[in-house]
């Protein structure tokens, strides 16, 4: 039977250690859970739960600073070498591991051929591609481990990103359009007339939809579909414009499609998503992100991006 008040390590997980290991490396809870890709309060319940578990106060906290106890201390030292010895493990079974990338439609270029290169050739592991209407919901379903996300519409509060750059936007119409006389005739159009059109909207995981004029400024007239491929093909058929990166205008080779310069756009961001309580710890994600951040460098010091 356990005395009262002795610790017991029956609710220590992996991630009770990494946390404390990450916030006395960095004597700091706000870098350790950038770190760690978790927010503040969450990091800190986990440590406390170490504690608790433990039965120790491991670090001592002010407003000013965080240090170790004495225990803390030595328990660091024999934190650190379990950690050394699991990610040994890892590493030698890294040659099967994966990283699931979901992404509704064309991955930028050269930014994923270089960010993933990055990740493979530094850990070993490969990035598995997911085509899925919705990142979003595959990521809700951990179905893949990080997604991409373009335009900016709102993601909630379970969800992380980091930005990695901003695509331009360009309007498409059906070549042969004898609905619209106006737009069809145009050679250019201006975001300020944006209430003349009739938007196809791609609800799923479009770029510009009801959500990128919260004044009510847009569009009078939607056209909604679920998935990329609606969304093209409504286009194609005269349903109304699409708006849409710049990257397919480059990428897309579609007969009966007109891209068309658009003025006065903001720009489209393009963003990594990941759900923190899913990946606690998780140093793949880590390292892709770290290969998503450099690619994204690379990209723009080579006009690229």
């Amino acid at each position: 039977m356990t005395a009262p008040g002795a610790a017991s390590a029956s609710g220590i997980e992996l991630r009770h250690l990494r946390a404390f290991a990450a916030v006395a490396r960095r004597r700091s809870f706000t870098q350790a859970a950038e770190e760690l890709l978790i927010t503040q309060p969450a990091l800190s319940r986990t440590v406390a739960q170490l504690e608790a578990a433990l039965g120790v106060r491991l670090l001592e906290r002010s407003s000013r600073h965080v240090a170790l106890t004495d225990t803390g201390s030595e328990f660091l030292v024999h934190v650190e070498r379990a950690l050394a010895a699991f990610d040994t493990a890892l590493a030698a079974a890294r040659h099967e591991a994966t990283l699931r990338l979901g992404f509704s439609w064309l991955l930028p270029d050269p930014w994923a051929q270089r960010a993933i290169a990055r990740f493979e050739r530094a850990t070993g592991a490969q990035v598995e591609l997911v085509r899925c209407d919705d990142p979003l919901d595959a990521l809700d379903r951990e179905g893949v481990d990080v997604a991409l996300v373009r335009g900016g519409r709102p993601l909630g509060p379970a969800v992380r990103t980091v930005h990695l750059y901003d695509e331009q936007r360009v309007a498409v119409r059906a070549r042969e359009d004898a609905t619209k006389a106006s737009e069809s005739a145009a050679d250019a159009l201006r975001w300020r007339d944006a209430r003349e059109w009739t938007l196809v909207v791609n609800t799923a995981s479009g770029t510009t939809g009801p959500w990128c004029w919260p004044d009510g400024d847009g569009p009078r007239r939607y056209v909604e579909t679920a998935n990329f491929d609606e969304w093209l093909e409504s286009v194609a058929a005269g349903r109304g414009l699409g708006i849409v990166p710049d990257v397919a205008e480059r990428r897309i080779h579609h007969p009966a499609l007109r891209f068309l310069p658009l003025t006065g756009a903001p720009p489209s961001p393009v963003r990594l998503a990941w759900r923190p309580e899913a990946n606690t710890g998780s140093t793949l994600l880590r390292r892709f992100l770290d290969a998503a951040l450099d690619a994204t460098a690379t990209c723009n010091d080579a006009g690229q991006a």
